[in-house]
């Protein structure tokens, strides 16, 4: 049992040490990234607690052995599922400026709200329906996991409104999921406003990527 306990903490100190390791905005263009990363760090991390917790040289080294074998299946699998999960959501996605990001620990599927949504509205717009449809059938395909549905708005206007108008558009997005068969359970929503920028606000392009809505998927423990 305290083998077992020894791979289990191994593999969330690789989850952890892969995700701080990694810019969130950066896409990553290889399918087994994540996969191979969890299972590297989650072996080295079951080995070297294993030789921590032996009583004596041959004990330890069984330990290191074992330990680094269970973390590194555990850590790999879970690595994989994500993997597994972003490209089956990449693939059933049509439009191509939404981006699919592993951060190694959750999901993050971002949409700029120019393509999401009217001049300041928060109605969606018709033409994204199957894009969070095609989210939606994901969610539901995997089941275990927590939603977190978030606004994000540029520095334009009072920070009052824009913190309001991020709300509303996070509450629509996820208004349709759930319409879409996600069980509203798993859902939350977050508006940000102005306070989570990904690129500067003193240009158009820049604002315009700071105006988005993610949706964060985040595998249950």
């Amino acid at each position: 049992m305290k083998i077992l306990r020894l791979s289990t903490l191994a593999t969330m100190t690789g989850l952890l040490a892969v995700t701080a390791c990694t810019d969130i905005r950066t896409p990553t263009n290889n399918p087994h990234t994540r996969a191979n990363e969890g299972a590297a760090i989650g072996a080295a991390t079951g080995a070297l607690l294993g030789l921590l917790g032996g009583k004596n040289v041959d004990d330890r080294r069984r330990r290191a052995m074992i330990g680094g074998v269970l973390g590194g299946a555990l850590g790999g699998a879970a690595g994989a599922q994500l993997d597994k999960q972003a490209a089956d959501l990449q693939a059933s996605i049509g439009d191509n400026r939404i981006q699919i990001i592993n951060n190694g620990e959750y999901l993050t599927v971002r949409m700029p709200q120019d393509i999401l949504f009217p001049v300041d509205s928060t109605v969606v717009n018709g033409a994204l329906y199957g894009d969070l449809a095609a989210v939606a059938d994901n969610l539901n395909r995997y089941p275990n996991s927590t939603v977190v549905v978030v606004g994000h708005t540029d520095n334009t206007g009072p920070a009052d409104y824009n913190l309001n108008l991020s709300k509303r558009r996070a509450d629509s997005v996820a208004s349709i999921l759930i319409t879409d068969g996600v069980a509203a359970s798993r859902i939350q929503t977050v508006g940000i406003g102005e306070d989570q920028p990904i690129a500067t606000n003193r240009t158009a392009a820049g604002r315009a990527k700071n105006r988005r809505v993610e949706i964060l998927i985040r595998p249950n423990a």
